[in-house]
């Protein structure tokens, strides 16, 4: 029971990142590689905000989110819009890869390589539930992610902007003859999507730490998780996110730690033997 709460935390924190991957990719096609490490800007934001500033944890996530927001804006008219614009997608697959290293190389010039900790009161406050240990951090992890999915499934389904990303999802070409403003809709989901990396990333940073390579090892992660769960599909990064989670949790519990990274893999091959197209994905006719 204490590896299923430890993997449903990482599950949370994972699903997250892969649900503002697949709004990305579900718009502008381009596999976003640097959306962790814009996660990561967020993270130092509010550990300078709550270290520094002494700002309250909560008001420091919020400005965290509006400052990985504004970089997924930034990067999608600087980078991706004219990469777009060329007709091929590798340029943009490179320039996802070129924006991650800028990232990384950015956060270790200007905050340093020395690890960094965001101290909250809820770290030190140990609660157990049915026999299970667990910090107030964590479980805070997992009721904030819950409460921003389903806040984001309603904005999805019931606003016209959450209707509008859909419809460019599915048929960019038809949107715009609607009079949908697809340039605006990409905007706007690059900044969701970023704004939902820097949220992860504030969430852990005081369970794990902040440095500039905190996001190699979630993006990847993610990556899996939304082939894993069927490319696209938002149902699928949330139910990927927590099975990988879970798989990796269990795996190094039981098994070795020295290969937790390896029973993602395992799970993702696993599954594409099954199921080619992901659990929630739809096969071409």
């Amino acid at each position: 029971m204490q590896q299923i709460a430890n993997g449903i935390v990482l599950g949370s924190i994972y699903a997250l990142v892969a649900l503002g991957l697949t709004i990305i990719y579900g718009v502008l096609y381009i596999p976003d590689f640097a959306l962790a490490h814009k996660g990561m800007i967020g993270a130092y934001v509010c550990y300078y905000l709550v270290s520094l500033a002494q700002m309250n944890y909560w008001l420091a996530i919020v400005a965290a989110m509006i400052a990985a927001g504004i970089l997924g804006i930034l990067c999608e008219v600087l980078v991706y819009r004219p990469t777009l614009k060329a007709g091929e997608h590798v340029n943009g697959f490179i320039a996802a890869f070129g924006i991650l290293v800028f990232l990384e190389s950015f956060a270790l010039i200007a905050f340093g390589s020395e690890y960094k900790r965001i101290n909250t009161a809820y770290y030190d406050h140990i609660i157990s539930i049915f026999g299970v240990t667990i910090t107030m951090q964590r479980l805070l992890v997992v009721i904030t992610v819950i409460i921003v999915i389903a806040l984001l499934q309603l904005f999805i389904r019931k606003t016209s902007l959450g209707l509008a990303i859909r419809a460019v999802s599915h048929e960019p070409d038809g949107a715009l003859l609607m009079g949908i403003n697809v340039k605006m809709v990409s905007l706007m989901t690059s900044a969701i999507g970023s704004a939902l990396a820097g949220l992860a990333a504030s969430l852990i940073a005081p369970i794990s730490l902040v440095l500039p390579a905190m996001g190699h090892s979630t993006i990847l992660k993610a990556f899996i998780i939304i082939v894993l769960g069927g490319m696209g599909s938002i149902p699928g990064a949330i139910v990927g996110g927590y099975v990988i989670g879970l798989t990796e949790s269990l795996g190094a519990g039981f098994v070795s730690s020295a290969y937790k990274d390896v029973f993602p893999f395992g799970a993702l091959v696993l599954v594409l033997t099954i199921r080619p197209t992901g659990i929630f994905g739809k096969e071409n006719k």
